[in-house]
């Protein structure tokens, strides 16, 4: 079984986040207001919350502002779908409701009855609004998530990575993560997800820039699956090894000493030219030490990525009942997305957030241990260099 990676279709070029959220006017503006006026007052009994965005953010998790962006995104798509839905009143279920109920099905991680209840919906019809959405998402969104494109964009990001603990010329932190599931064990593929700490789960690869922006992931493959496996069938994995990835400028960090374009990952990766894990062992040299206290300093960005990424869209953070093996990647993949989207937008939902970086409890370390000697070679330049001792 193939991984989703969910990054191969593409449409037209889409408009930036700014220009689509500002192209809406006044009259949209308050048809929205009115929209969650009237929405909010047929869930839990809230009072006149149009007037707080506290209220919408609780239900939602995002600003009102990143909600319209979002909706003008997929809004073609999930229009042009036939159905007309209605609400236990007779009362037809408006676009905005249907990407409500989505988001607060992805948000809440609440069952389909409970998120149901919570509008006035049958499970049924949760459930199919959810996927018109994801379905929707996978199309117009996938430009928030993307490898730079531009030298300028990758010197950006590395100077940010460098700012953190002064590793140079960084372009991105791996990291893996498992989305847990209850199988049950009549089901003929229970084993077969069944992974090293005795849970059902799926895995999630990915790659991520200083801002905590998930830039290259890999979905679909069991748990059980050793972390360098999933990586190495990655499509940047072979586009490293064709040269086609992690190629721009190199850094000269001495007369005669540069650094190449690289990523960072723990030791459940290789020793790579381009992937560089910690040193193993407990009593290192100074060098090596430091080394490994920058470097681990440096992975917590993609530790709090992941904690955040299911912190915000809880349907993959807790333990699904009987999920679509088919269907999950394609809703991992759009937790990502919109992931990346609230960091596009700047939403200040994010500040309001605690920087957890436990995304993966019960999960113990498991070790690669393969290197290459390139590898080893350009890691020690790099902890030399960081010392600040002159090259022997």
């Amino acid at each position: 079984m193939g991984p989703a990676r969910g990054l191969k279709k593409r449409r037209k070029i889409e408009k930036k986040p700014e220009e689509n959220a500002s192209a809406s006017g006044s009259s949209e503006q308050e048809r929205s207001v009115d929209w969650w006026d009237e929405l909010s007052k047929r869930m839990n009994g809230l009072q006149s919350p149009s007037k707080d965005l506290d209220n919408f953010k609780s239900v939602f998790k995002i600003s009102k502002r990143t909600f319209n962006y979002i909706c003008s995104l997929v809004k073609e798509d999930m229009i042009a779908k036939p159905g007309n839905f209605t609400f236990s009143n007779g009362k037809l279920v408006s676009f905005e409701d249907q990407v409500a109920v989505a988001l607060r099905r992805l948000s809440s991680g609440e069952s389909l009855v409970t998120v149901g209840d919570s509008f006035g919906l049958h499970h049924s019809t949760v459930s199919q609004l959810t996927w018109r959405f994801v379905e929707a998402m996978e199309e117009r969104g996938l430009h928030h998530l993307h490898w730079p494109s531009t030298e300028a964009e990758m010197t950006e990001i590395k100077s940010k990575f460098e700012k953190i603990q002064g590793l140079p010329n960084c372009c991105g932190v791996i990291d893996t993560t498992h989305i847990m599931m209850c199988l049950p064990s009549s089901d003929p593929a229970s084993k077969v997800w069944l992974d090293h700490e005795k849970n059902h789960s799926m895995v999630l690869q990915a790659i991520v820039d200083p801002e905590m922006r998930f830039r290259d992931i890999v979905t679909g493959w069991p748990g059980k699956i050793e972390d360098w496996l999933v990586f190495q069938s990655s499509n940047f994995y072979k586009l490293c090894d064709k040269g086609e990835r992690l190629n721009g400028k190199k850094l000269e960090l001495s007369e005669g000493s540069e650094i190449r374009e690289y990523i960072i990952g723990d030791l459940g990766y290789p020793l790579l030219p381009y992937l560089f894990i910690p040193y193993e062992g407990k009593e290192l040299a100074e060098l090596r030490a430091e080394f490994n206290k920058r470097h681990s300093a440096t992975r917590l960005v993609a530790h709090r990525a992941l904690a955040r990424l299911k912190e915000m869209w809880k349907i993959i953070q807790g333990v699904m009942w009987r999920p679509d093996k088919h269907k999950l990647p394609r809703i991992i993949l759009v937790c990502c997305l919109l992931h990346n989207i609230v960091i596009d937008m700047e939403d200040d939902v994010q500040d309001e957030m605690p920087l957890s970086h436990d995304h993966d409890s019960g999960y113990h370390q498991r070790i690669c241990g393969s290197v290459d000697i390139k590898g080893v070679h350009l890691r020690d330049k790099l902890s030399l260099y960081l010392s600040g001792k002159p090259p022997p």
